[in-house]
């Protein structure tokens, strides 16, 4: 691991000399490259600015009082040869990188079915603990609940101790708390433990996406134990990794995880407003686990596998969302060329080239609504609600997509808080829909309560364009945004 040495010096207690000097030099190299704190890439050194060093002195008296500041400074620790050290994870073998990736989307997927497929044991428990559904759907409810409150502690932990024991412990947890589950006498340990089993769960939805950016971008904690290896080697206290520059305690980290969000949701606009929708979006997605065994069940005669293989519209319509990936990028692309060509600014890009898929998912979303809403009569064909929720599903992922991209390129500086803010909600909304969807449907009809949903996506349907069209002139006003 490297030596990005830019200078080193003496003790304060030590005469400045020109041997004592070299003979610090030495050591520094004989063992590891190291970096100033001034430092911002957290590879390499950053050199003292000329006016610093003309403040300093050239000469004699300032270059012993130089010396006396860069020895009583800390060293930031770096990779040796950047990408080339053997211990940063962007050197590992593609078969490595890529297996990583796959053991952590294995596992959030197995966390994302864990909350749906809990659906379909809503009969069994109602006949052995003769509970009402509503207590059953609490049991959904409650998951999504942990997935929203986890990440909210979890996630600052990770920046301090590093992913992998809040893995190893929160996966651990997670299948421990799926063993009370299946021996449960009564419905209250059902759902005390579905709450316990979406917060630890949430880590790998929380922290996968930082898993999969080390093995292709920069890896803090890693940096973190080579420095303190090198403090042990040198006895050296003043090898110091990046993210070891003083910071806040581990309590005050978990507040600010917590307070920042809502700050984001209070004061932001478009924030607010585009996590309403992929709010509304995910709880219609949520309340659908409870509707289409009503309408497939009653209308049609479904039966627990046909139910579930209702499903497959959506499925299919998210595939479909995820195969015009390449169109957006293009459209994308060209927005990106005609402001370089106004601007004369190589790169120029603004966050708003992000929203092109949310405005035209928008549209879909009522429509495949409004379209499985009025085809859930018995006479007409089943297929014909399961295409409405085939194009619901497009435009989900099309919002989804635009949403979470313009959230980043908007709040560069506050993405994750902005992230998060977007989960808490969702996961808020995802947990209440299902408690009032059967009672929806079953009061207002299978047509009219779609409509009510569909209306809902409706009232949202013109942020998306407005902010793609003002967003510009309203992140000029933001504290937040990029401006």
């Amino acid at each position: 691991m490297s030596v990005d040495a830019e200078k080193a010096s003496l003790p304060r207690d030590q005469e400045p000399g020109a041997s004592a000097l070299s003979q610090t030099r030495s050591r520094a190299s004989a063992t590891r490259h190291l970096a100033k704190a001034g430092s911002h890439d957290g590879y390499s050194a950053d050199d003292h600015d000329e006016d610093e060093r003309s403040r300093r002195g050239d000469g004699g008296e300032g270059e012993a009082h130089s010396a006396e500041e860069e020895a009583k400074g800390p060293f930031e620790v770096g990779w040796d040869g950047g990408d080339d050290d053997p211990s940063c994870p962007r050197s590992f073998s593609k078969a490595r990188k890529w297996l990583i990736t796959i053991i952590v989307s294995h596992v959030s997927l197995c966390v994302t079915c864990a909350s749906s497929i809990y659906t379909g044991t809503y009969a069994r428990m109602e006949a052995e603990f003769h509970n009402s559904r509503i207590v059953s759907v609490l049991g959904l409810s409650t998951f999504v609940l942990g997935i929203a409150f986890g990440p909210m502690f979890l996630s600052p932990l990770s920046e301090f101790y590093g992913r992998r024991p809040i893995y190893l412990i929160a996966w651990t947890t997670y299948l421990i708390f799926l063993i009370p589950q299946a021996v449960a006498k009564n419905v209250a340990t059902v759902i005390v433990f579905r709450f316990l089993d979406g917060f630890t769960g949430s880590a790998f939805l929380a922290l996968s996406g930082g898993t999969v950016g080390d093995l292709f971008a920069r890896n803090p904690i890693l940096l973190q134990r080579k420095a303190r290896n090198l403090r042990k080697e040198t006895g050296d206290d003043r090898w110091l990794a990046p993210m070891e520059k003083p910071q806040c305690s581990v309590t005050r980290a978990v507040g600010r995880s917590l307070l920042r969000p809502f700050q984001l949701l209070f004061f932001e606009p478009m924030c607010l407003n585009l996590c309403l929708f992929s709010a509304i979006l995910l709880g219609i997605l949520y309340l659908f686990f409870g509707a289409f065994p009503l309408v497939f069940g009653t209308n049609h005669g479904f039966n627990a596998w046909q139910v579930g293989m209702s499903f497959t519209g959506i499925l299919v319509g998210m595939i479909l969302g995820t195969m015009t990936d390449p169109l957006w990028h293009r459209i994308r692309s060209r927005l990106v060329a005609k402001l370089e060509a106004e601007t004369g600014v190589q790169g120029a890009s603004e966050p708003e080239f992000r929203l092109p898929p949310a405005i035209m998912g928008s549209f879909l979303v009522p429509a495949g609504i409004f379209m499985f809403g009025w085809s859930t009569f018995p006479w007409i064909h089943w297929v014909v609600p399961i295409i409405g929720s085939c194009i619901f599903a497009l435009g989900n992922v099309l919002l989804f997509t635009g949403i979470f991209t313009f959230l980043v390129d908007a709040y560069p500086l506050y993405a994750a808080s902005a992230l998060a803010a977007n989960a808490f909600v969702r996961c808020l909304f995802a947990a209440a829909f299902p408690l009032f969807g059967v009672q929806m449907y079953e009061k207002l009809g299978y047509q009219w309560a779609s409509s009510l949903l569909a209306f809902l996506t409706v009232a949202m349907l013109p942020f998306p364009y407005v902010f793609f069209r003002y967003g510009k002139r309203i992140r000029g006003k933001s504290r937040y945004a990029k401006s």
